[in-house]
């Protein structure tokens, strides 16, 4: 295991730079590695040349020595010139915040999809940073083909760039058709009708427990039910990949829920801009299900955090709900309504459900009833009640609305079947003439 340095700035700009470090720290983690020591600077702008001020790059130095770090990682994102003068200056590997994420998201990926999106960022990101990743560029003399005519050579560095753009116009080519692919499935999911719901949030927030606790109770094969959960695990990124899932919960609308890569704060541009594909899931939700660690004294930040990076997706517009997780690790305080009750019975008062918020506990299974009216509620604009009086010769018909709609009661009449149902507008429109 890598024994890490954290080198964390404090710019006094109102960012918890402390509560970023100790994230920092979690991400190391998750990456495999042992924190053995952190090192912190007041600054009022970050250095050009350095990042940190020079007289602390040489504590760094000293101190990466004394603990005998492995590898130093800064909390934030260093610019190819920081890079490099760091890189020369404190004679470690140097890592900074985005390149410690992009090396999970490698770490974590599973499907090609996710694999093409994260070595697509990783290749973005490194480009411009070659000149810090080379100790020293050695000269390669042209010989010949298509290199005899560059007099005295290339440098290694030129040939790099040259061989990492040719894999990166190869992957954006395989990441369209896989685009495509995904675009095909999402078109045929629509064409059902369904509404979709899609999972939202900060990463460990608790998104794969909530899907994995909704087809717990209301998965619509309770056969396959286990083969399509997710991995769920008290790790940051533990899962990357998208995954959609059918819920059809009794008495309610039946709904598609998208489990989508999770947000964090300073998340690298390039895997915001990889991941487009993926996240549209959520830009084509009907509603977006928000989940947040409640138990995390810095969730209101992650909210914001969230919220940024689906106003950047296009996202910010759908209808949405927040969901509060692991509220049952709280004080009873700290809820709505619940000031004065003792702590042991806080399990039994929960879920606390408003308009647009519910406070449960997805490992509990507490509070997914509940959640389910808030979606139903959600969506309850797009259905009309009606009453279909449907002839045995149409049996698709049955058979349709039984998948898609509500039915609250069956009679076999001597004319047909009668439905007393639920149903979208656009269900309504188009079996108008079964009307009674």
């Amino acid at each position: 295991m890598e024994r890490a340095l954290l080198v964390g700035v404090n710019l006094n700009d109102g960012e918890d730079y402390l509560a970023s470090l100790e994230e920092l720290g979690a991400l190391a983690e998750a990456c495999d590695m042992e924190v053995i020591a952190t090192a912190e600077q007041t600054l009022e702008q970050v250095h050009k040349a350095f990042y940190i001020g020079t007289g602390k790059v040489e504590e760094v130095k000293e101190l990466a020595i004394e603990c005998d770090a492995d590898v130093i990682i800064f909390d934030n994102s260093l610019s190819p010139m920081q890079m490099r003068n760091l890189q020369e200056r404190l004679e470690k590997p140097i890592l900074d915040r985005s390149t410690l994420i992009l090396d999970i998201f490698a770490r974590r990926a599973r499907s090609r999809e996710a694999k093409l999106q994260v070595e697509v960022a990783r290749l973005q990101y490194m480009l411009p940073r070659l000149v810090g990743l080379h100790a020293a560029l050695s000269r390669q003399g042209g010989a010949s083909g298509s290199m005899s005519n560059r007099g005295a050579g290339e440098k290694k560095l030129e040939l790099d760039r040259r061989v990492l753009e040719k894999r990166l116009s190869q992957l954006r080519h395989e990441l369209k058709e896989v685009g495509q692919e995904r675009e095909t499935q999402r078109k045929q999911r629509m064409k059902t009708g369904m509404p979709r719901v899609a999972l939202v949030g900060y990463t460990n927030a608790g998104k794969s427990t909530l899907l994995n606790a909704m087809l717990d109770l209301y998965g619509a094969d309770e056969v396959d039910a286990e083969d399509k959960k997710v991995m769920e695990k008290d790790m940051l990124f533990a899962t990357l990949d998208t995954t959609v899932r059918k819920i059809a919960p009794a008495n309610h609308h039946a709904f598609l829920l998208s489990d989508t890569v999770g947000f964090i704060h300073k998340l690298p541009h390039n895997l915001v801009e990889a991941f487009q594909s993926t996240l549209e899931e959520a830009k084509e939700a009907d509603i977006l299900l928000q989940v947040v660690d409640y138990s995390d004294e810095h969730y209101r930040e992650q909210i914001a955090v969230t919220n940024q990076t689906l106003q950047k997706l296009g996202a910010d517009g759908i209808p949405m709900l927040y969901v509060y997780n692991k509220a049952d690790l709280v004080e009873p305080e700290a809820l709505p309504g619940l000031a004065g009750i003792e702590a042991d019975q806080l399990l039994k008062s929960l879920p606390v459900v408003s308009r647009d918020s519910i406070y449960l506990s997805a490992k509990q299974r507490i509070g997914l009833e509940e959640l389910i009216g808030l979606i139903e509620q959600k969506l309850s604009g797009g259905y009309r009640e009606c009453t279909l009086l449907i002839p045995y010769t149409d049996g698709r018909a049955v058979s349709y609305l039984n998948e898609n709609a509500v039915v609250h009661d069956t009679q076999y009449l001597e004319e047909g079947m009668r439905l007393t149902l639920q149903c979208r507008e656009e269900d309504y429109q188009y079996y108008w003439k079964y009307l009674q």
